[in-house]
């Protein structure tokens, strides 16, 4: 990116410059692809082998993503987010595609079905760093709020619309037909990902003993030969840093029941209230809602000066409303709770993300990203049985309580931490 070209994108909002609606676009196509794929993997499981071998494949792909998040960091961070992303988006396209043309003359089968999902988890573990580390490089810092309300509004798309198409093409075309889809869908991504200008990579850092603690709060972490020596260093930084390891504990316990356990104890609350399933589908929707509503808002704001004390405050809002949502009669209260949830949460979740791309040294972005989302995605299949034990034997009430505990535990660092409570999200450095 030139100087010129810098400071256009210092006058332009983020939701108007081209590079990063490109970027976008690529997001939006290759998670929408993803969710087709796996819509089609399950569907495919379920009637080859029935309900129980689906589970097996969705965990499948669920165990290599947690397992290989890490290293997933490292390669980000040592080959570039959009080299990586687009390795990731064309192996993606060539296996889906390939996987099509051989259930074109087959019927789907578990010897296919598992290393395919097998596969998928680990690119996916791979890909998500690299999208993560990607902001930073095609915007400026007091943007990164805005992209981060965008790709919320992206994610939300992509989970809105990616049920649909999978099933418009399952009716239309079968599994083939949903797998090529997918394959498109992942061919669109990386003709995008190509065209995204990205800033070059910062200089190596030099080999060295740890000096004092730099201006951002992180002492400076000597480079290692080697994956394992790259991720120790990565992890060593997130720990040193003043404010990313305070951070990466408040996104772990905040989005620790929201990354799927609340989807699962919505459920459970309309089918013990007897709201049946119009009244599931109302929270669930409410929730989303208010998920956008916060990127939404995020996307437009001219600035978000006070982002440490927005976290704070928006998990007490998330603590408060998911505490009260299992004690509420009616439908109509839980929706509006259920909104209001969404609304703090998806906050929460913009501004903690903004503050991690703007405060991490790009260097080391990739496995910090890895970090912070293995903290968010690798509790969930453990919480997701226990939020059935603690309903059938607590009622639903004792799970939203137990929720809003853990949410109110998160606002205790982003309260009692000083960096993080006078975090900042401004124009030119790091937050202050």
């Amino acid at each position: 990116m030139t100087v010129r070209e810098a400071e256009t994108a210092v006058a332009r909002p983020a939701y108007r410059d081209g590079n990063v609606l490109r970027w976008l676009a690529a997001h939006t196509a290759s998670v929408t692809g993803d969710v087709v794929c796996f819509l089609a993997l399950s569907w495919s499981a379920a009637r080859a082998a029935g309900p129980s071998q689906a589970g097996l494949a969705v965990a499948a792909g669920a165990l290599p993503r947690a397992v290989f998040m890490l290293a997933g960091g490292v390669v980000a961070d040592r080959f570039g987010p959009r080299r990586v992303a687009a390795v990731s988006d064309a192996t993606r396209c060539l296996v889906i595609l390939l996987t099509a043309a051989v259930l074109v003359s087959a019927a789907p089968d578990m010897r296919l079905l598992i290393p395919l999902a097998l596969l998928f988890g680990v690119v996916d573990a791979v890909f998500m760093p690299a999208v993560g580390a990607f902001p930073p490089r095609i915007t400026t810092r007091e943007q990164l709020a805005r992209v981060q309300g965008m790709r919320g509004l992206s994610l939300r798309l992509s989970n809105a619309a990616g049920p649909a198409v999978g099933g418009v093409v399952l009716a239309a075309g079968g599994t083939a037909g949903a797998f090529t889809a997918a394959g498109a869908l992942f061919a669109v991504s990386l003709a995008l990902l190509l065209t995204v200008r990205v800033t070059p990579a910062p200089a190596p850092v030099p080999v060295r003993a740890p000096a004092p603690a730099s201006h951002s709060g992180a002492p400076a972490v000597p480079v290692r030969r080697g994956s394992l020596g790259e991720l120790a260093d990565g992890l060593r930084y997130v720990r040193r840093h003043r404010l990313l390891g305070p951070l990466t504990a408040v996104i772990g316990l905040s989005e620790m029941c929201f990354s799927g356990p609340v989807a699962l104890g919505l459920v459970l609350l309309a089918d013990e209230r007897g709201w049946g399933a119009a009244g599931t589908g109302w929270l669930a929707s409410a929730f989303s809602v208010g998920a956008a509503g916060a990127a939404l808002w995020i996307t437009v704001s001219p600035r978000i000066p006070y982002a440490g004390p927005g976290v704070a405050a928006a998990l007490l809002v998330t603590a408060a409303a998911t505490a009260a949502l299992g004690h509420v009669p009616s439908l109509g209260a839980a929706v509006a709770l259920t909104a209001l949830a969404g609304l703090a949460s998806g906050t929460t979740v913009t501004l903690t993300g903004a503050l991690v791309q703007a405060t991490a040294d790009p260097r080391y972005l990739g496995r910090v990203t890895s970090v912070s989302t293995l903290c968010t995605l690798g509790p969930a299949p453990l919480l997701f049985p226990l939020a059935g034990l603690t309903a059938q034997h607590w009622g639903t009430a004792a799970f939203f309580t137990g929720c809003g505990t853990v949410s109110l535990l998160a606002a205790v660092p982003a309260l009692a931490v000083p960096a993080l409570r006078r975090a900042r999200l401004r124009g030119a450095g790091a937050p202050g």
